[in-house]
């Protein structure tokens, strides 16, 4: 189909869980999108942002399009939109947030969208679901599992997991 792409969700106001599994659900649907691998979620401490937000819970998936980056960020932002996401504060509380972390390994510095994602290398956030999805992972040359234990905010990663979707998850055959 095309490109392997990384995005990170995340939410912490709501039903998080069944937000972050509606939301890969949701960009599974999406015709020009296959999903290939879903992390487990995990809870983590808010990085950033106003004090006494909420514990997020985080998740990473995997998928292969053929969108370009801002298509693939545009269709990010629909699926942001349809679960009433707001950008009133800046790494304030969220119903949902979807990330473009890595999108094959390609460089891209516009307005709109850095590739791969500025801060993913030092979120534990993104990094330990990701290397638990993908231990092999590689984020700009270096292991996603390194960068994981090199985080600052590691010590914000709960130690539950949950599965984000089941192993079979719904959807056409051959998707």
């Amino acid at each position: 189909m095309g490109v392997r792409a990384v995005l990170a969700l995340g939410a912490n106001l709501g039903d998080r869980e069944g937000t972050l599994r509606r939301a890969a659900l949701e960009l599974a649907a999406h015709p020009r999108i296959r999903l290939v691998r879903a992390s487990p979620v995990v809870a983590t401490a808010p990085v950033g942002g106003p004090p006494g937000q909420d514990e997020f819970r985080n998740a990473v998936v995997e998928v292969e399009t053929d969108l370009a980056p801002l298509e693939l960020l545009r269709a990010c932002q629909e699926v942001e939109d349809r679960h009433h996401r707001t950008r009133e504060v800046r790494w304030g509380p969220r119903t949902l947030d979807v990330d473009v972390v890595d999108y094959g390994a390609r460089r891209l510095d516009s307005p709109e969208l850095t590739l791969p994602h500025p801060r993913a290398a030092g979120r534990a956030f993104v990094l330990v679901p990701w290397a638990l999805m993908d231990p092999e992972a590689v984020l700009d040359g270096r292991p996603v599992a390194e960068l994981a234990r090199a985080a600052p905010d590691r010590d914000g990663v709960g130690p539950g997991t949950e599965p984000l979707l089941p192993a079979d998850p719904p959807g056409p055959p051959g998707r």
